[in-house]
């Protein structure tokens, strides 16, 4: 299978479809394909079965024989019989489908697969069912029948714990959004700082250039303002009211204020739980709720402390969404009245340096240090990369780590690879290096971590001074990474 020309990337995607649709062995297989929305999941999809000469099927919300009366036509339309299908039900409609490998692989999609399943909770019940291992349909069989959805917590459960289809999937592929340096290079952007705040603003979202921008990206770091007010902030641009309809697509979302709500404290900065329940006024028992239905839809991650045991911060995985509740929700009525955009972008961008920008750069330098960096720097392989609070006993304070870079524990305690400090909008300074070394001690006393080799690590958008590259020179412990580096263009 050739990947079409016309796609970016999605090399390991496009390579796990083929190895699953093109393998020889006897048996119909089930595929479950699933990620957010405008990831390109359906074009991905659609291209793997135009390569393989295979059916694609896309639901509709639609009462069950509506969807079945479409299934019916379009397989007809596929398959050719000598007289159409007319499907009375869907343990019929899986055969048929299962019959279109009785010759050779190939792959039938089922996209937007939650919308059947919605329609029809029994579904799943019946895709096991025809995908009982000895059944004879199933072994005459060579279909590699693809379940995809964009809903994340429907997806989610079913491959789960006691669900029907759990244990009948031979491949389980997320797709993911484009990580930092692939969303610079698909948005034709080469400077590093210019793709930061693009970044920041429509994350890795394939979609949000091609569909929702009209192909519009910033023509230079200086063109950058003007672009967030004709694409982003302009009411008759797709991008405008993007965030507002991620959230009501969601199923699971039945409470939408309370729910929006919950975004909107944690864009304000109340990144716990205690601080969400103060700021909306309600106990922390009463958004426990909202709280595990927005993981579970992949809108709010939740982050372990890497020195604190049961304490957590959130953040919002989706950029967009971020973007919206820190910049465009608190002036809603402003930005609907057209012409309003370049007022209320000048009056927001402090808050946007402040509320987006810099939690965005903390979080790609996270990432940097567990999917980038060299196998050098740390003097070891990262397990993860998280963040969190240090105490201070002597001061009575706390100490923010940006960026802690935990190594493998080898029969004894785990070690502290890294510790490091993100500053978007600062240049660095020894201060800050003496800062690290002084968190180091602390960490060194409390007896968590194995602190022997523990590197010190300055993440800085604008650079640093003399003083701090002198220190770095001096110290074989301290390393000064810029934001070219970050982008892989140093």
């Amino acid at each position: 299978m050739d990947k079409p020309v016309e796609m970016f990337d999605r090399d390991y995607e496009w390579s796990a479809l083929a190895r699953f649709i093109t393998d020889e062995q006897s048996g119909a297989t089930l595929g479950v394909v699933s990620g957010r929305r405008r990831q390109g999941k359906t074009f991905l999809l659609d291209a793997a079965c135009r390569a393989a000469g295979g059916f694609y099927f896309g639901a509709t919300e639609a009462a069950d024989a509506e969807s079945l009366r479409r299934l019916s036509a379009a397989l007809t339309a596929h398959a050719r019989p000598a007289t159409p299908y007319h499907f009375a039900d869907w343990s019929e409609a899986l055969d048929a489908l299962l019959a279109l490998g009785a010759e050779r692989p190939i792959p039938v999609v089922i996209d937007e697969f939650p919308y059947l399943a919605r329609a029809n909770p029994e579904l799943p019940s019946l895709i096991q069912e025809a995908f009982r291992p000895m059944r004879d349909q199933r072994a005459r069989s060579r279909t590699r029948l693809l379940l995809c959805g964009s809903a994340l917590s429907f997806m989610g459960r079913l491959l789960s714990g006691n669900a029907p289809l759990r244990g009948r999937a031979g491949l389980e592929l997320l797709v993911r959004p484009l990580d930092h340096r692939l969303a610079a290079e698909f948005w034709g952007i080469s400077d590093p700082v210019l793709a930061l705040k693009v970044n920041a603003v429509v994350g890795g979202t394939p979609a949000y250039r091609r569909e929702f921008a009209r192909g519009d990206a910033p023509a230079g770091p200086d063109d950058f303002d003007d672009w967030v007010v004709r694409t982003v902030l302009n009411p008759e641009t797709p991008l405008f009211r993007e965030a507002r309809y991620l959230l009501a697509e969601e199923p699971d979302l039945r409470d939408r204020a309370l729910y929006l709500s919950v975004l909107a404290a944690v864009a304000d900065g109340n990144a716990t739980r205690g601080g969400m329940a103060g700021y909306l006024e309600r106990k922390a028992t009463d958004i426990a709720h909202p709280i595990n239905v927005l993981e579970d839809a992949g809108l709010l991650h939740r982050d372990s402390d890497a020195f604190r045991d049961n304490r957590a911060t959130y953040r919002i995985s989706e950029p967009l969404i971020r973007f919206y509740h820190a910049i465009m929700r608190p002036v809603w009525d402003q930005l609907e009245r057209p012409g309003s955009a370049a007022r209320v972008w000048q009056a927001s961008r402090r808050r946007f340096v402040s509320n987006v920008l810099g939690p965005h750069f903390e979080q790609i330098c996270r990432e940097w240090s567990l999917h980038h960096a060299g196998p050098d720097l740390f003097g070891g392989l990262p397990a993860r990369v998280g963040h969190g609070v240090v105490h201070d006993p002597k001061a009575r304070t706390g100490h923010e780590v940006d960026v802690a870079v935990i190594g493998i524990a080898d029969g004894g305690k785990p070690p502290l690879l890294a510790i490091g400090e993100a500053k978007w909008n600062d240049t660095m300074g020894a201060a800050h290096i003496e800062r690290l070394r002084h968190i180091r001690d602390l960490i060194a006393k409390s007896g968590r971590y194995d602190t022997t080799r523990t590197r010190l690590i300055c993440f800085s958008g604008t650079g640093f001074d003399d003083k701090a590259q002198a220190g770095a020179a001096a110290s074989p412990d301290v390393h000064l990474i810029d934001l070219a580096t970050v982008y892989g263009r140093d």
